[in-house]
């Protein structure tokens, strides 16, 4: 095993292409030796003639504006246009009238608003008679109007009706619908910039099924507005069936040659639906099932402002780093949960029972990446600690925050505090192009984060040794001789006794630095039980683990009163190149990489130091640990 800590340049650590191994040429496959023969004969510079990325993608999938209606209902004024100027560096206008602006620019964003009566809420709001003459809708007029908590009512009126399926027919109309979708993409259209920031199109599909177990998908678009105007975007007044979205997203393929994928979240909040193996109106799944969610849904968004969904404590009580933003007292509607439904819940869980379902139907349905958005809805996507302006405009910064409700369902509350400032997402993609980013997404080359902005390289293969952890560059070795994150292993060569791995992490330079680099592997044993590990491959200073093989605790420098940190424990880079201990051929596994930072303050200490009126309980948390989830890579027996 390698602990190595190296001083790697951060431009040339995160430089190889994602697809370096994996693509072909006119004149054949770019082998090992291929790619050592490319960076060395273009001169001295072994950069020159390179097309390849020299650092990760930055980018939000998962953003509300004004135009989703529980956004407009809950005060959102921010629309899509001044949202996608925000995400390329500008500075807007909040809708409680604060200046926001991002600390650097994205490299790509997609406006996921609700196609459920996408834009019709501000036609209510505004009175347009189409919609008065609907008793309960101009009731929400008048309501919305008022503002502060009768406008959230409304919201949290709405949210209830989508999941009954009781929505005013007025809201549903699919001419109305049309109009506004193409209004959306012109937006969006409008702000593409290939090679300097990407506009993805997509929606979100917002299931609710049986009153607020969330299935809720956001679509993404490989392509431009001619071909997504060509098909009405579904809704959930269609359908609220995932497999029903499944063939909606084939029909839209079939008919304009376009491409389509689809990235559940909040699982944590499906009330045991999102990962079960029966499907929601209570069939259990088969082998077309499996094949068809695994085509449609090769991501998994782990961790977003509503909590983060890799593992719960009790699922894995020697994971001390599960317990990490969990919101866990309910589905969407905070309707309670009850015995077992945790357990189809969380992305680790899944990912063992993917392996299990395999063997029983031939394919892995839960075989995803992992990524990390914020699902905010003020149009606003902020994801740093010191930055952060919460899930609506009632949880923007204000003294107030620091007891309101994010989330009322009749005394059934979530707390704004308990809102996390997450999450992020990084495309390893060949450069900054709608079908780049799309195609890194569906080959799974993506990882998320908490909201820092950690840059992680991730390989497994057959080959790798510890010098190949002593180098400045891990992109070519980890190309020329494995698989990127996201991938399957390829298979053993002769004489291979265990895969190895060759992981590097850098600090956001604007962050703490770094405490551990894990990977954590999961498997079926041979009895047919799902198993986990989580092994701690190379840390910041002289620590040793203990006789329990738990490595002591990196510190705390957190000054919690002036909302500071200092970088004097932990790493600024971390590399190391480990080799699975306990690896048994016959058993298929995945393994994924998490990096941990070092505790730095959260939101919720820079609200108590900036606004003299905040009333924070000694419960609410002050301190965070921001981290970094990479997609897996997966080992298959072959058997």
């Amino acid at each position: 095993m390698s602990r190595h800590i190296v001083s790697i340049a951060f431009a040339i650590t995160f430089s190889a292409s994602p697809v370096l191994a994996q693509v072909t040429t006119d004149s054949g496959t770019l082998t090992p030796e291929r790619i050592e023969r490319f960076f060395n004969q273009p001169g001295y510079s072994p950069y020159a003639g390179r097309s390849y990325p020299s650092l990760p993608l930055w980018g939000e999938q998962h953003l509300h504006t004004s135009w989703s209606p529980d956004a407009f209902g809950g005060g959102t004024r921010v629309g899509p246009d001044e949202a996608l100027q925000y995400a390329k560096g500008g500075e807007i206008t909040s809708s409680t009238g604060q200046p926001v602006r991002l600390s650097r620019p994205y490299d790509w964003m997609v406006v996921a608003d609700h196609s459920d009566a996408l834009g019709v809420v501000a036609s209510i709001y505004e009175g347009d008679p189409a919609f008065m003459s609907d008793p309960t809708l101009k009731r929400w007029h008048d309501e919305m109007r008022k503002g502060g908590a009768a406008a959230t009512a409304v919201v949290m009126e709405m949210i209830t009706l989508q999941g009954e399926g009781k929505i005013p027919p007025a809201m549903t109309d699919q001419t109305t619908q049309m109009d506004m979708w193409q209004k959306m993409t012109e937006i969006v259209e409008g702000h593409n910039q290939p090679g300097i920031f990407t506009a993805l199109i997509g929606y979100e599909w917002t299931s609710n099924y049986g009153g607020g177990n969330n299935l809720h998908r956001n679509v993404i678009y490989r392509d431009g507005k001619d071909k997504a105007d060509m098909v009405r975007p579904l809704t959930t007044f269609d359908t609220e069936l995932p497999r029903e979205l499944w063939d909606w997203m084939a029909s839209y393929e079939e008919k304009t040659g376009g491409r389509l994928l689809a990235i559940p979240h909040n699982g944590n909040l499906s009330n045991g639906l999102m990962f079960a193996t029966e499907t929601p109106d209570g069939n259990p799944i088969d082998a077309q099932w499996a094949e068809t969610r695994a085509r449609w849904e090769p991501l998994y968004e782990v961790t977003q402002g509503k909590g983060t969904s890799e593992q719960h404590p009790s699922l894995a009580p020697a994971d001390e780093f599960a317990n990490f933003e969990i919101w866990d007292k309910g589905n969407l509607n905070v309707v309670p949960k009850e015995p077992g439904m945790i357990e189809f819940e969380y992305a680790r869980e899944a990912l063992k029972r993917g392996l299990k379902l395999e063997d029983e139907f031939g394919t892995n349905p839960f075989k995803f990446g992992l990524l990390g958005s914020t699902d905010a809805h003020t149009g606003i996507s902020s994801t740093e600690e010191n930055n952060f302006f919460g899930k609506f405009p009632a949880s923007e910064p204000s003294p107030e925050r620091s007891t309101g409700n994010a989330f009322d369902f009749d005394g059934r509350t979530i707390k704004d505090w308990q809102l996390g400032a997450s999450g992020l997402t990084a495309v390893w993609a060949a450069e900054n192009t709608r079908a780049a980013i799309w195609d890194a997404m569906k080959r799974k080359e993506v990882y998320g984060t908490t909201g820092t902005r950690i840059g992680v390289r991730f390989f497994g293969g057959w080959e790798f040794v510890e010098e190949d952890a002593q180098g400045r560059n891990p992109g070519p070795v980890g190309y020329g001789k494995g698989v990127p994150m996201g991938a399957d292993m390829p298979p053993a060569p002769e004489g291979a006794a265990a895969p190895s791995f060759l992981v590097a992490a850098i600090k956001d330079p604007l962050s703490g630095n770094l405490d551990r680099i894990q990977i954590i592997k999961g498997w079926v044993d041979a009895a047919g039980e799902m198993q986990e590990k989580i092994y701690d491959v190379v840390w910041s200073g002289d620590r040793t683990p203990g006789d329990d093989g738990k490595l002591p605790s990196v510190g705390d420098t957190v000054d919690v009163a002036k909302a500071t940190w200092t970088n004097t424990i932990g790493a600024p880079e971390l590399i190391a190149v480990w080799t699975d201990p306990d690896f048994d051929p016959a058993l298929d596994a995945f393994y994924y990489a998490r990096v941990i930072e070092i505790p730095t303050p959260r939101w919720t200490a820079y609200d108590a130091a900036y606004f003299e009126d905040a009333a924070f309980t000694d419960d609410v948390p002050m301190k965070v640990t921001e981290r970094a989830y990479t997609s897996p890579i997966w080992y298959s027996s072959g058997e």
